[in-house]
């Protein structure tokens, strides 16, 4: 048999140990502050008003001087429920419309870890949220847990389009008002065009005018310019009769 020397192992030993124990704590510590920065990193969603008035009105106290709770009416209580549970169902339609861009954008490296853990720890208060939703249904009325979220996606499909109503006929007397003072501009400037038109025509009707006045007047000139000019002039049946009776005077003189 061979002898085991525990005084030589005994350094190997205790460096493993010092090994592991320096690992165990790292680890630890390492744990503990990434759950203090978990638990101190700003929530992915806001405060959760539908809820916070549910469980007021659950959990109603007495008022100052009074010692009986004021009674809640059942159908106030399961319309809080139900508007708890729209909430739920708009919130839980941003987490999925938000979970392939984060999940992109953590791959390329163009967000931090931050982030990814808030929008995984929204996830994870949300699959609570919906549990809660359900089990407080069914101890308001039975089974009603499982269609209540149906009830809430129909009003929050109903509310979308309301919104999207209202939007459109804001929208529509805007584009009302931009339409008006764009067909005023516009008879403004085809009044201005036909204005213009019209100045032009009597310019050009004055200039023809003017150049018909002066051809006129060129032609009357030309022509009196063409007529003959009459010259009187002694004829021979005139000067014959004088002159023959001259020759007849002086005949008789001789």
């Amino acid at each position: 048999m061979f002898d085991i020397d525990w005084r030589g192992l005994l350094l190997p030993l205790a460096y493993l140990g010092v090994l592991a124990g320096t690992f165990m704590t790292f680890s630890r510590v390492y744990r503990k502050r990434k759950a203090f920065e978990s638990a101190n990193l700003a929530p992915w969603f806001g405060p959760h008003l539908q809820r916070n008035i549910y469980l007021s009105l659950l959990h109603m106290e007495p008022e100052e001087g009074s010692e009986k709770t004021p009674k809640v009416p059942d159908s106030v209580i399961r319309a809080a429920l139900l508007r708890r549970a729209v909430e739920d169902i708009h919130r839980i339609i941003q987490i999925r419309t938000a979970k392939q861009a984060c999940s992109s954008l953590l791959q390329r490296g163009s967000v931090g870890d931050d982030l990814w853990q808030r929008f995984q720890r929204a996830e994870k208060e949300m699959e609570e949220e919906l549990r809660d939703v359900v089990m407080e249904a069914n101890a308001l009325v039975p089974n009603w847990g499982q269609i209540i979220f149906q009830s809430a996606n129909e009003i929050a499909a109903n509310k979308a389009l309301r919104d999207r109503i209202d939007e459109i006929e804001a929208q529509t007397e805007k584009d009302k008002e931009w339409w008006e003072k764009r067909r005023t501009n516009i008879k403004t400037e085809l009044m201005k065009e036909l204005e213009a038109e019209a100045e032009a025509e009597e310019g050009q009707q004055d200039h023809e005018g003017s150049e018909k006045g002066q051809t006129n007047s060129k032609s009357s000139v030309a022509g009196s310019e063409d007529e003959p000019v009459l010259v009187e002039t002694d004829t021979p049946s005139a000067a014959s009769p004088s002159g023959a009776s001259k020759k007849k005077k002086q005949g008789g003189k001789k």
